[in-house]
């Protein structure tokens, strides 16, 4: 990237860049996918975002910088918050995301899969509760 990376602008997104996994430059080595971000009228950089499965290699290597620990030690309860967490975030929606998932936890596909079940389960009966109840 030419430009300056002190800018305010660039300071401002580059956590955000960072965190998403994607890489900041120069607008004019921008490709179609790229995002140019402007201030004031001025393009400053560009940003390229991550593949999704880079991205759910990503999410994963924060989980387990989150507990510290690699994330097939983990107990069978901390697994399956892993699992619901990855859910909320669309990892099952990238193409092997169950195996990636079941590797890194130590697990296999079938209990991944037994744990997003048992949250489905557990989300209809409680929507069935506070219908019953309201």
């Amino acid at each position: 990237m030419t430009e300056p990376r002190d800018h305010p602008f660039v300071a401002a997104v580059k956590p955000l860049v960072d965190a998403m996994g994607g890489e900041m430059m120069d607008p004019a080595l921008a490709e179609p996918d790229d995002v140019v971000l402007a201030w004031e009228g001025q393009e400053l950089l560009a940003v390229r975002l991550p593949q999704l499965s880079d991205s759910l290699d990503r999410i994963l290597a924060v989980l387990e910088r989150r507990h510290g620990v690699p994330l097939a030690q983990l107990d069978r309860k901390a697994k399956q918050d892993v699992v619901r967490i990855l859910e909320a975030r669309g990892a099952f929606s990238v193409r092997h995301g169950v195996e990636t998932v079941a590797n890194a936890l130590g697990v296999s596909r079938f209990t991944v899969y037994n744990y997003l079940n048992r949250d489905a389960a557990a989300q209809t009966k409680a929507e069935k509760t506070a219908k019953s109840e309201g």
